[in-house]
């Protein structure tokens, strides 16, 4: 790792002026919300937050920052869970949230430019006043970014049917390490002009330049919507009854979520507004949601769907919401998932992928492994079973000590992992690696591709100044 000018008093005064000094914050009561993270893992420190206001503010910090090798963290809605947006070692933080102007919005070309500050809550409201869909969907909408969102490559609920944030970009507006910017918002579904190169950026958490504004894609905006909750023996049952949703929906699943019982416990335990939707227990539970252009007819399939799961024996009970109100009351239960985890003590957290037919025989294989490495923990996995993307996290033994429970966190990770890798899984699938998973990454990575990583690295910001230690 390169090592990096620690900023003088005189070299702050320079990246102080280029923003204003009410937009330099050196106050540490007032830095405070950019150094902690939302699950208070990592707690950083930073001489200075800069909030720049524009492109040009953000070319002229970085051109500094390059000549006089200053280490830069770019952060977004500082919503985050592997630590890459966190300042570890006194580097700058270069906050994006003041730029939040979404610049255009054009319904003809299905197309809207946001700047990195925007919140994907903001840019859903921006879609929705045209009658149009911005398709990427997570929890924290109302505080993450889309600056964010691009640089980890966001997932979230709905990737099942309109993949992850990566898919969402037509264009993108880039500040390279040395200040230069790179103009590439175009609206374009169709340009086989070279290389793709807004994919370089996307996905690689501000290591190789800082993500200003982008051009996203918008889609027609469903007519209809179902949602429905059901019970489910096993993950197998889950697993088979999407391969009947996708037979009788003609392709209209837009989320298909898989959560065990332990976890609905916890919320209904611990989050007074939730309410159980069936009336018995059962071991796994599957919250559905069907959508489409039609404004008829989608209510049959999701009717077909559950029957035909029922005849099958796949599922116990289910529920399909008769209105907004309870469609939100189901969401409200997946999404507190993992919110009400840290109520019940220490959780060692994964955000894994393996291929979709492996899901079941993932979760099985894992769980008995981490059973046997610590007796009594209790396994908690949920998520995203239309993808592959299963959320697979582990609650400390009851009455167990917490501080030791979380020191066996890489012990847990291993075994794990060794499940993941056997399905040929990812160890990262929508999170990113940020500080968390760097130095497990080059023990998975295909050691091509990780030189390739580190040449790209080196070529973009030779200096070693974008988010230090990160990834790589």
């Amino acid at each position: 790792m390169n090592q990096h000018v620690k900023p003088p008093a005189n070299l702050l005064s320079q990246f102080a002026a280029i923003v204003g000094e009410k937009y330099a914050i050196t106050d540490p009561a007032m830095q405070e919300p950019y150094l902690r993270e939302m699950r208070d893992l990592y707690h950083g420190n930073t001489p200075m937050v800069l909030r720049p206001g524009s492109v040009a503010e953000v070319s002229a910090i970085l051109k500094l920052a390059n000549d006089t090798k200053t280490a830069i963290v770019p952060q977004g809605g500082n919503t985050g869970l592997v630590g890459g947006q966190i300042s570890h070692n006194g580097e700058i933080i270069l906050s994006l949230n003041r730029m939040d102007k979404i610049r255009e919005v054009d319904a003809t070309s299905n197309s809207i430019i946001a700047e990195a500050g925007v919140s994907l809550g903001r840019v859903r409201q921006a879609a929705a006043d045209v009658d149009r869909l911005y398709p990427l969907l997570l929890p924290s909408e109302g505080t993450c970014t889309v600056g964010g969102n691009l640089s980890t490559n966001a997932g979230g609920t709905t990737a099942v049917s309109w993949g992850v944030a990566r898919q969402q970009v037509l264009g993108l507006e880039v500040v390279l390490a040395d200040g230069r910017v790179l103009n590439n918002l175009n609206k374009l579904k169709k340009d086989n002009t070279g290389y793709d190169l807004k994919n370089l950026f996307v996905g690689a958490e501000g290591t190789l330049g800082v993500i200003t504004a982008a051009s996203l894609r918008m889609i027609a905006r469903p007519r209809s919507v179902e949602t429905a909750f059901a019970g489910v023996a096993s993950p197998e049952a889950a697993l088979e009854l999407l391969g009947i949703a996708n037979e009788k929906s003609g392709g209209n699943i837009t989320s298909f979520e898989l959560m065990v019982r332990l976890g609905i416990d916890a919320v209904l335990k611990y989050d007074s507004g939730s309410r159980d939707p069936l009336a018995d227990r059962h071991e796994w539970y599957v919250l559905v949601e069907l959508s489409s252009q039609a404004r008829s007819g989608l209510r049959d399939a999701m009717e077909e769907i559950l029957s035909e799961g029922v005849e099958r024996g796949l599922v116990a009970d289910a529920a399909i919401a008769e209105s907004m109100d309870q469609a939100k009351a189901f969401w409200r239960i997946r999404e507190m998932f993992g919110e009400v985890q840290r109520q019940v003590g220490g959780s060692i957290k994964h955000d894994i992928s393996v291929p979709v037919a492996h899901v079941p025989a993932f979760i099985r294989e894992a769980n008995a492994a981490v059973i046997k490495l610590i007796p009594g923990s209790r396994p908690l996995p949920f998520g995203h079973l239309g993808d592959g993307n299963i959320h697979y996290n582990i609650a400390q033994p009851v009455d167990a000590d917490k501080a030791a429970f979380l020191e066996r966190w890489h012990d847990v990770n291993h075994v794990v992992f060794e499940v993941v890798l056997k399905y040929g899984g990812s160890i990262s699938a929508e999170h990113g690696i940020g500080i968390m998973k760097r130095d497990l990454l080059p023990t998975i990575k295909d050691p091509v591709a990780m030189e390739l990583m580190r040449t790209l690295k080196r070529t973009l910001d030779p200096n070693g100044i974008l988010n230090p230690g990160k990834v790589l």
